[in-house]
């Protein structure tokens, strides 16, 4: 029985595996637990195991890539067109195992334990952020049915907090009402604290990595966008333009035919919706000061103002933003703005 491919369909407790020889035969067809998986990998000789890229992929990835075998990590969109019908954890093994051996599939590389660490944090504060929004609406919510209207925002929600309970005037909150917005409002700032301290860890991580380093050089990328980025990018040669990594990111439009006339409409809005929004966030940030720039971007930028809207040009920008992060990763350069011609 020699496996030259072996398909692992990820479960929980148990992993569905099969396997095919050079020519593309089933030769082998079995269920076992996830550790014996890792057991039964070191008796095989080196060869491809494919996997979708799901949890617990990367962790079972560099255990096998250790013993000897080739990786291959593919999205589960990508696979899904090879599943037969009838579909179950034994089809979905075998689709796994004929989506690697095409040669136009796109892999999804091997992330480090550390790079899992900073994606996970990430999306620890992104809760975070989460649960203090849903406290902070709670407490508008409970003083706008006793008539106090309080704008959005924590500095002036924290305000009219203040004012309303930190004083002695006469408010028309009942006594127990108080205690309930005092409670909601401590859960609110411990949560400010907690989420103070990971973007200080971003911070701290920004300084040490050299990849993240190069990436707060550019306009519109912090520390927060620079750490998610090299988390989540892993290697960048599997981008093989800075537009495939905007791809990627769902930040380029999709072009539609009317009347015969091919027309841009909407960004794709593919892959991550936690690094699009960092990129949006930091583009909107950023377009007041490069607006005004002498370089090359703010002479494109204004040409931009002037012909669509300017929420048009932010995601734009952000296109641009995620191209430029894919440059400076695969040359290992810093930002340089480019002058304007004289």
């Amino acid at each position: 029985m020699a496996i030259a491919i072996l398909g692992i369909d990820l479960g929980k407790n148990s992993c569905n595996l099969v396997g095919q020889d050079a020519t593309g035969r089933v030769v082998l067809r079995r269920r076992m637990r996830r550790e014996t998986v890792m057991t039964f990998g070191a008796t095989l000789p080196a060869c491809i195991i494919a996997m979708e890229a799901c949890c617990g992929a990367h962790h079972m990835g560099r255990a096998l890539a250790a013993q000897g075998h080739t990786i291959r990590l593919m999205s589960p969109e990508y696979v899904r067109l090879y599943v037969k019908a009838q579909k179950n954890d034994d089809r979905d093994a075998e689709a796994i195992a004929e989506a690697a051996t095409r040669p136009t599939m796109r892999f999804v590389a091997l992330k480090s334990e550390a790079q899992l660490d900073m994606q996970t944090l990430h999306r620890v504060r992104n809760q975070l952020i989460g649960e203090r929004t849903a406290l902070m609406n709670q407490i508008r919510a409970v003083l706008l049915e006793r008539g106090h209207i309080v704008p959005q925002g924590r500095a002036k929600l924290a305000a009219s907090l203040e004012s309303l309970l930190d004083t002695e005037a006469v408010s028309d909150l009942t006594p127990r009402m108080r205690s309930l917005v005092a409670d909601v409002r401590e859960r609110w700032q411990s949560l400010d604290v907690r989420i103070a301290a990971l973007d200080a860890e971003f911070t701290e991580q920004a300084r040490t990595d050299e990849s993240a380093r190069r990436l707060t050089t550019i306009p519109g990328i912090g520390a927060l966008n620079a750490t998610a980025l090299v988390a989540a990018i892993g290697d960048v040669a599997t981008f093989a333009r800075g537009r495939d990594l905007a791809a990627w990111l769902g930040l380029v439009p999709r072009q539609v035919t009317t009347g015969g006339r091919p027309k841009l409409v909407g960004i794709t809005k593919r892959g991550s919706k936690y690094l699009r929004k960092m990129l949006i966030q930091g583009a909107r940030a950023a377009m007041p000061t490069l607006r005004k720039s002498d370089a090359r971007i703010g002479q494109w930028l204004r040409g931009l103002l002037a012909r669509a809207h300017a929420n048009t040009a932010v995601v734009a920008l952000a296109a641009k933003m995620a191209r430029t992060v894919w440059a400076l990763l695969r040359h290992e350069r810093v930002y340089e703005p480019a002058a304007v011609a004289a």
